[in-house]
């Protein structure tokens, strides 16, 4: 007899940030092209947006380039739009280790007494290591967001 291993829960991440800007101008950092285009992703790395069809069901494709060559390719699906609380969206990435694995990302955006706090949970990584990877690349993210709302 052999038991069939079970699967193993999804690896979640949370992150929080309250920010100094309105729910409205954080959503729009989050959604319009140009202001994506100009803070999103890690510090050492440049996003360019190549589609977004903000709505639900509609397509996002981006790609990120590092100061050292590198390039990630990035797509994904609109899944809710509740502006200027809620985005979900799919995340899944072109190449590397994570390649083709779809996760989800939920962005919820609060007021709060001097500005928006920003709650984050991305779901459906593939383990820890993912887990704690994609933690340092959202951490430094939300920095680049903090600095260009600033």
């Amino acid at each position: 007899m052999s038991l069939a291993n079970p699967k193993p829960e999804p690896q979640v991440l949370h992150l929080t940030r309250r920010l100094t800007a309105t729910r409205e101008a954080v959503f729009g950092a989050l959604t319009e092209p140009d202001a994506l285009g100009r803070w999103f992703g890690p510090k050492g790395c440049t996003v360019k947006v190549i589609s977004l069809d903000l709505r639900p069901g509609g397509a996002y494709s981006l790609e990120f380039h590092g100061d050292s060559g590198s390039f990630h390719p990035l797509t994904g699906t609109y899944l809710e739009i509740e502006a200027p609380e809620r985005l979900v969206m799919t995340w899944i990435w072109g190449k590397g280790g994570y390649a083709g694995i779809e996760t989800r990302v939920t962005f919820e955006l609060s007021g709060v007494d001097g500005g928006t706090e920003l709650s984050l949970t991305h779901e459906n990584l593939a383990g820890l290591e993912a887990r704690d990877e994609h933690q340092g690349g959202w951490t430094s993210t939300l920095d680049c967001l903090e600095s260009y709302l600033a």
